[in-house]
This record gives C-alpha cells, structure tokens and sequence, in this order.
C-alpha cells in the first residue's frame, strides 16, 4: 500500500481495537451494561473493518491483465465501501436493537468500576489511533486544506475511513462513559440505555457519511482543481500545439490517473513532427502530475477561426470539476 494509504495508521487502529474490544466484552460479562456490549460489537466491527481495508490495497496492487487492462486500483473503493456497509448494520443497528431491548427489559448493573476503568484505558488507546491517523494524514494533506475537506476529497480512502472510525470510537466511548456513569451515580439503567442508542446513531451518520464519498469514488470521479489545473498548463506550456480543444481525467485509483485530451495542430504538421510533440507534452504532463500514468492524446486539426465555444465533452467535464 502507497504512503497516502495510511498503512500505519490501518495498523495502530487495528492493533488498538482488537485489545479494546477484549476488553469491553470482559467488562460486559461482569457489569451486564447495555453501551458496554454496544462498545464492544462497535470495535470488533472496526477490527474486521482495518482487515477489509489491508486486504483490498493488496487485491489493489495486482498487476493489470486482460480483463482489467487499467488495473485492480479500483479494488480499495470497494472495500471501504463494504467498510462503510459492516459499520452501518453490524456496529449502529446492533447499538440500537440492544439500546431499545435495554429500554423495554432494564437491569441493574453490576461491578460498575470495571466498565469505567475499560473506557478509561480505550479512551487512551484510541486517542493514540486517531493521532497516529492524524500524522499520516497531514503527510497528504494540503496546506491550509480543513479536515472536512480533507475527508471529502481524499483519493486514497484508507485514511478517512480511519479517521471518521477513530473519530467515531472517542466520541462513542464518550457516550457510553456517560451512560454508565450516570446509571451508576442513579441507579437508573435508563442511561446505559440512552448511551447505547447514542452510539447507534452516531455510528449509523458516519456509515451514510463513509458511504457517500466511497460512492462517488466508485462512480467515477476526475481529477481535482490543482491537479487539472496542472495538466492544462502542462499541455498549453509548450509550442507544440494551437489549442486544447477538451480534455476529460479519471481516477483508475487513488495514485493513478487517466488523461485523455484532444489537441488541435496546425495543418502543416507533418505525421513524425506531431508525434515527437505528443511525446513532448506527455513528458510535461507527467512531470507536473506524477499520478497520471495513463495519458491518451488525439491530434485533430485546428485551423484559426473554428468555432472556439466548448465541445460537449469540455462541458461535462466542468460539469465534473
């Protein structure tokens, strides 16, 4: 897995939530607490979750054959799309059927110190997984780019899957902290029932969110400003050609892109002087953006006086963009 897929930080998170999780089912089977046995079906959830994501920027370095001439890049989208799927129904409806069955069929609990020194300890543990993701993300984030924004338009999607599942964690555990809390400081059980279904819903809002990114990575989506921006200047810097008459880009994965672009030359050109200037431009659309491997350029004519409104194909890609 490249850098921008957050390997380490996969792997913190998954060494931080399997210990976890133990836990939480001990404190479970002692205290009998509702957002304890929520807790611990969330963090098992988010250790099968880091597997799936290892497993699918492995399937996602496969070479490329002849049914997947562009690769298997694609492979990461989908499973942190089934990420987003598994957090969804194993980790929030559980949460929920369990708080509402806590509701209608209330108990005390017991042995309450256990669970409020278990979430004592996950909360440490889980402030180091979210700060291990949050130093391997700013090696990829922008300068002055916010966290939302980051998450929103990452192309690698290990590292935001990471840092809403952390995210998410703390803030559960906060709620169940809560919940038991004030059930012990009561002696109404109501709470424990409450903090589960918090941790349900909390867990259900960041699944759609997860989903929704991972979505439009899966549908299909061009490159961002910067990096179009990059491109067009790439291809417009040099002498070679009259005009760009439109270009369209796609992620094949989150450290490949596709280009592809009509260019209009002069109708003086001879057929080996056009393709020494397709190579010149490719080399400088390659250098300025090193993630766009696959580059298919088409030479048209451009005789001065052409209608110079867009094309069809520049239209949606502002459309796109």
């Amino acid at each position: 897995m490249s850098a921008s897929g957050g390997g380490k930080a996969i792997i913190a998170a998954l060494l931080a939530n399997l210990g976890i999780a133990l836990a939480k089912f001990i404190a479970w089977f002692f205290s009998g607490s509702a957002s304890m046995l929520a807790e611990a079906i969330h963090s098992v959830a988010d250790s099968g979750n880091q597997l799936l994501l290892l497993l699918g920027g492995r399937r996602a370095r496969r070479e490329a054959d002849r049914d997947h001439p562009f690769g298997h890049g694609r492979e990461r989208y989908v499973y942190a799309f089934v990420v987003a799927i598994i957090l969804f129904s194993v980790g929030g409806l559980f949460s929920i059927y369990e708080g509402v069955d806590k509701l209608t069929h209330p108990h005390e609990l017991e042995n309450v110190w256990i669970p409020i020194l278990v979430l004592i300890v996950a909360i440490a543990l889980e402030s180091f997984s979210l700060r291990t993701a949050m130093r391997e993300s700013n090696a990829v984030r922008q300068k002055g780019e916010s966290w939302l924004a980051f998450i929103r338009h990452a192309k690698a999607p290990e590292l935001p899957v990471v840092l809403l599942e952390d995210i998410a964690a703390l803030t559960g555990l906060v709620f169940a902290f809560l919940g038991v809390g004030l059930t012990w400081l009561t002696g109404n059980p109501l709470f424990d029932a409450l903090g589960t279904l918090m941790i349900g819903t909390l867990l259900i809002l960041v699944a759609i969110t997860l989903g929704m990114e991972t979505k439009s990575l899966l549908v299909g989506e061009g490159a961002n400003p910067r990096d179009h921006a990059a491109i067009v200047d790439a291809i417009e810097g040099g002498p070679e050609i009259e005009k760009l008459i439109h270009m369209k880009t796609l992620y094949l994965g989150p450290d490949e892109l596709l280009v592809a672009a009509k260019l209009g030359f002069r109708s003086d050109r001879s057929l080996g002087a056009v393709a020494s200037d397709i190579d010149a431009v490719e080399a400088r659309i390659r250098a300025a953006v090193p993630i766009a491997r696959v580059i298919y350029l088409e030479p048209d004519i451009y005789r001065p006086g052409d209608d110079p409104r867009p094309s069809t194909d520049a239209i949606v890609l502002k459309a796109e963009d």
